[in-house]
């Protein structure tokens, strides 16, 4: 694939918000600003007054210190996307809410959403992400998955706000893998999917949920292939799971960016990428044989990884 100003692949971050703070993830920004890469990152706009056992260590944008952090890293040309309204699950007014304070604090709707841990306002979560009978049976018994269901596409249901997605939100992360190019996993994204009409583009990413994760995916010989191939690389994961300590970088991850940044890359926001492989791919509906290519290949990537 050819991309803008001759450039031969694609990357970009796309950072998760959990346990993310401006002491924490402040250097991992300046370090990527410095290496000329513009990424993406997701909020959570509104406070959590009901408390949260797991994620209680991210800050949101109601702290003001954090929030200017972000307005800043925007006026950047960093992306501020959607991670739900809140770390824990969120009725459909406190979603509506969260919605508006993005627009309200940054000019805009957030363009891209993705879903978090078992909020139950997730949007086609859990098992909903297969259409395979046989997938979802498989699923339910990966380390890890949970018997929750996620009622943010149920119009019946007191989380709903489908409606909104679809009206707001361009793109919505479905699949993650353990490798670089997606082209190779996902070539048609980002794509639609038949019987989810509340999400108007699917996309797939890398998977590194921490700063070990990360520096073990980006190797040089896999960043060298993902160069030759043309390909497109969007790595999900959370910039303040260890990436930074005492006002640093991680040493290696910071020699991962250094190395990036010398190649010929197109270093963007997310949501930039997928504007564009819209226009060069359309943008259809999956195929049967594709979508049910692409939930076997996340299930193996995930079997893998549990043995």
């Amino acid at each position: 694939m050819e991309f803008p100003n001759g450039k031969r692949f694609a990357f970009s971050i796309l950072d998760d918000t959990d346990d993310s703070t401006v002491a924490n993830v402040e250097p991992v920004y300046n370090a990527l600003a410095d290496a000329g890469m513009r990424t993406t990152k997701t909020v959570w706009p509104m406070s959590c007054p009901e408390g949260s056992r797991l994620f209680f260590a991210g800050e949101t944008l109601e702290n003001m210190a954090y929030l200017k952090f972000v307005q800043e890293l925007a006026a950047q040309g960093f992306e501020i996307a959607s991670h739900g309204a809140t770390m824990e699950s969120s009725l459909r007014e406190r979603t509506r809410r969260g919605l508006e304070f993005i627009k309200k604090e940054f000019g805009a709707y957030p363009r891209l959403y993705c879903n978090h841990g078992f909020n139950r306002e997730n949007l086609y979560w859990g098992s909903k992400r297969f259409q395979s009978p046989l997938l979802r049976k498989l699923f339910a018994c990966l380390p890890g998955s949970r018997s929750v269901t996620y009622h943010g596409d149920d119009e019946s249901s007191p989380y709903f706000w489908g409606d909104l997605a679809v009206a707001h939100i361009q793109y919505v992360r479905n699949f993650t893998f353990r490798r670089l190019n997606m082209l190779e996993m996902n070539p048609e994204m980002p794509y639609r999917m038949r019987g989810t009409k509340y999400v108007n583009f699917w996309f797939s990413t890398s998977d590194a949920p921490d700063v070990k994760a990360f520096n073990r995916l980006l190797t040089r010989e896999r960043m060298d292939k993902l160069e030759r191939d043309g390909g497109v690389c969007i790595v999900s994961t959370h910039l303040g799971k260890g990436f930074a300590a005492d006002g640093k970088i991680d040493h290696e991850t910071g020699e991962i960016l250094r190395y990036l940044s010398r190649k010929s890359g197109w270093f963007v926001p997310v949501s930039e990428i997928l504007d564009y492989l819209r226009r060069k791919q359309t943008g259809s509906e999956l195929s049967g044989f594709a979508r049910l290519k692409l939930e076997y290949l996340y299930i193996l990537d995930k079997l893998h990884l549990a043995l």
